[in-house]
């Protein structure tokens, strides 16, 4: 996500080919790795998990297919509640905050912006900013370049290494793609699916969401290709709608390396607002009355679409059985869309530590090594994708820092004895969490709550045992202590924190006895 940008027209993206140099057959060499990680999208958005958007009319079979041909992570859970932090954990296989990843970036007076525009009807609490805090160039907020990627680990493994689509972890500093680890990265250099007039978009616009509103008046219609250790800033606007046009580049990007290992990061905006939809999606859901959720559903559609050329280009080339696919949402769906069931039946939103915004479909299949219709129920977390993808492709983990993700494979398989991980941990800035042994804990300063969930019994989060369980929630806090008092300081200061609404989108209005916590970037 950036601000207005130059752009020109379209370019022919020419992917390199090659071969494996010992000339094995796909069955014999290291497998192929493609990690999909979808924008916003909510536990709900998916029929595999008995959902589905507009009351499961939108079936989402071929992602669905991921986790009925392979294994599906019932508890898996984003990195942060926001879009940047998840990506760098995955990608570095950390916990984002162990180097300063606490915030997501933004472009220039955005948070600023959001916080002084009016506030929506019936919203009672304003946002607290800091204008006080120093400021970062957007392109420079993102993860250092010391940072060892799952990109590099696999590219000096002899993968081909390919990134297209959102990055969001920095531009300058050695921190793009193509310097951490990417031969080749076609990155989404701004914000829309499609120019605003296209006659084959549908738009919806939100005008009681303050980040809609901003989206609209500054994004544009881009893409940007580089080669490894490139910097080419030329900006191109692509030939079709965004999800379409990943999905077909990653099409060529599979039958260009079919004759090699690759790893392939196909990072889509979809269903990430501004909401903008084919036409063709949007006329062949005219059961959907609410004009939003129509879009929603659109973009939804699309994304399940895309997913499935992907799986069938692995299948068509011969590399179905040999490839590790894994599938995810960078977190939970959004608060600001105005549709209160997409992570149903959590509670929360995207910018939320509970559920609603950090517990996320989370699946993979490889037929191979993992039996369909597999299901874990332990907690997993977006840095085990670096470590899965790592052990996958023979690739040693960094032994000069400290690694938190760990090989999933194994407890995919039942090879694996005991759990991924006693405990997990999240924060940004006066929003934490901490889930040990079932039992998780929401802290939010202000407004000065803490909330405590026995998940085993509530995983919705239905009743808070705070008072109920003083020890428990002491145990909590002091493993939550631990873990800050072993992380960095943010690389960059939060410039604002917002009042979010536990139980409502957007559209409802607040009353004075919500639950709600404020979220700081």
């Amino acid at each position: 996500m950036e601000r207005r940008v130059d752009v020109g027209p379209n370019r022919d993206i020419t992917w390199q080919t090659g071969v494996d140099p010992q000339g094995r057959a796909p069955g014999e060499r290291p497998p192929n790795i493609v990690l999909i990680m979808a924008d916003d999208l909510g536990w709900n958005d998916l029929t595999f998990n008995g959902g589905g958007v507009a009351g499961g009319t939108v079936p989402t079979p071929n992602i669905d297919s991921i986790a009925q041909q392979g294994v599906t992570f019932i508890n898996g859970y984003a990195a942060n509640g926001t879009c940047a932090p998840s990506r760098a954990a995955m990608l570095s296989g950390r916990y984002g905050t162990r180097f300063g990843f606490e915030f997501t970036p933004t472009p220039p007076g955005m948070m600023d912006l959001v916080a002084f525009m009016p506030r929506p009807e019936g919203r009672l609490r304003t946002s607290i900013t800091y204008p006080d805090a120093h400021s970062v160039p957007f392109e420079e907020m993102g993860m250092p370049s010391s940072e060892i990627t799952i990109a590099e680990l696999l590219r000096d493994q002899g993968y081909h290494t390919v990134h297209i689509g959102k990055w969001h972890v920095g531009q300058a500093n050695g921190m793009a793609a193509q310097h951490q680890g990417f031969k080749e990265s076609l990155l989404m250099a701004s914000g829309l699916y499609l120019p605003e007039d296209h006659p084959d978009v549908v738009n919806a616009k939100q005008d009681f969401d303050p980040i809609d509103r901003f989206l609209w008046a500054s994004m544009r219609f881009a893409a940007r290709f580089n080669i490894e250790g490139g910097d080419d800033l030329t900006n191109f606007q692509p030939d079709t709608y965004l999800t379409d046009y990943y999905t077909e580049q990653a099409v060529e990007v599979i039958e260009a390396n079919k004759d090699r290992p690759f790893f392939l990061y196909l990072a889509h905006w979809a269903p990430h607002t501004p909401l903008q939809a084919t036409r063709e999606d949007y006329e062949a859901l005219s059961h959907i009355e609410l004009h939003r959720e129509r879009v929603y559903a659109a973009m939804i559609r699309s994304l399940d679409r895309g997913v499935g050329q992907v799986l069938r280009a692995l299948k068509e080339n011969g590399l179905e059985d040999h490839t590790l696919v894994m599938f995810t949402s960078d977190n939970g769906g959004a608060q600001y869309i105005g549709l209160p069931d997409v992570n149903k039946p959590f509670r929360g939103w995207k910018i939320s530590l509970f559920e609603g915004g950090i517990h996320v479909p989370y699946f993979a299949k490889w037929p191979a090594r993992i039996p369909g219709g597999t299901v874990v129920e332990d907690p997993v977390h977006h840095f085990d994708l670096y470590a899965t993808a790592a052990a996958a492709g023979g690739a040693p983990m960094p032994d000069d820092r400290k690694m938190d993700g760990v090989d999933l494979v194994p407890f995919a398989t039942g090879e694996a004895q005991g759990v991924p991980h006693e405990a997990l941990f999240w924060r940004s800035g006066t929003s934490q969490s901490a889930l040990v042994n079932g039992w998780k804990l929401n802290v939010s300063n202000p407004p000065g709550r803490s909330w405590l969930f026995d998940l085993n019994a509530d995983p919705t989060e239905q009743r808070d045992l705070s008072q109920e369980r003083p020890e428990k929630l002491a145990e909590l806090q002091a493993a939550l202590a631990e873990f800050n008092a072993e992380q960095a300081p943010p690389a960059w200061p939060a410039r604002i924190s917002s009042p979010i609404n536990i139980d409502k989108d957007l559209t409802q209005a607040d009353s004075p006895d919500d639950d709600y916590i404020y979220w700081s970037n």
